[in-house]
C-alpha cells in the first residue's frame, strides 16, 4: 500500500495560530480577535513561558473584528484548584458556536461571531504563550493552518 506523503489532514479541516502574550500589565488583555462565522469549535490553550502568578481566563464574543463592540463573557475557565503557575504548565478553554450564540443572545447582543481570549496574569512580568484552535469549518481546505515565518 502507497504511503501518502503529502497528507493535510489536520491542517485543512483546522486554523490554529499561536500568540505570545507579554502583557506588561496586571490588568485584562484580549490576546486576538478571530472570525467564528465558518467554525463549529474554538479551543485555546495557554502555555506559561515566564513567571508563577495566577491566571484567569476567559472566552469573549463581539460583533466587531477588532473588539471594539459590545464584549459578551462566553465562558470563564475555572483556575481556583489547579493554577497553571509554573513554567511549562497549560492549560486549555473551548466553547463552541452555539455557546457563542447562545451567551450573544443572552446578553442582547445579536450577530456577535468574532471572539479572543481574554487573560489576566497577576505579575506584571509574568508571560506565556497563547495557542487558538479553530475546528469544525464549514468547508475543508488547504491553507486553514500555514506557516508564519517573519
Amino acid at each position: 500500500m502507497p504511503v501518502e506523503t503529502d497528507a493535510n489532514k489536520l491542517l485543512a479541516n483546522t486554523a490554529i495560530t499561536h500568540y505570545d502574550l507579554d502583557p506588561n500589565a496586571t490588568t485584562a488583555t484580549e490576546v486576538a480577535w478571530v472570525d467564528m462565522q465558518d467554525f463549529g469549535v474554538f479551543t485555546a490553550s495557554f502555555f506559561r513561558t515566564v513567571g508563577t502568578s495566577n491566571l484567569t481566563l476567559q472566552v469573549l464574543a463581539n460583533t466587531a473584528a477588532d473588539g471594539s463592540g459590545t464584549d459578551v463573557v462566553v465562558k470563564t475557565k475555572d483556575l481556583t484548584n489547579a493554577q497553571p503557575n509554573a513554567v511549562g504548565d497549560y492549560t486549555f478553554i473551548e466553547v463552541t458556536a452555539a455557546e457563542i450564540a447562545q451567551a450573544a443572545a443572552d446578553a442582547g447582543v445579536e450577530g456577535a461571531r468574532y471572539v479572543t481570549v481574554e487573560a489576566t496574569l497577576a505579575t506584571g512580568t509574568d508571560e506565556g504563550v497563547v495557542t487558538y484552535v479553530r475546528s469544525e469549518p464549514r468547508f475543508a481546505h488547504d491553507g486553514l493552518t500555514s506557516d508564519v515565518i517573519a
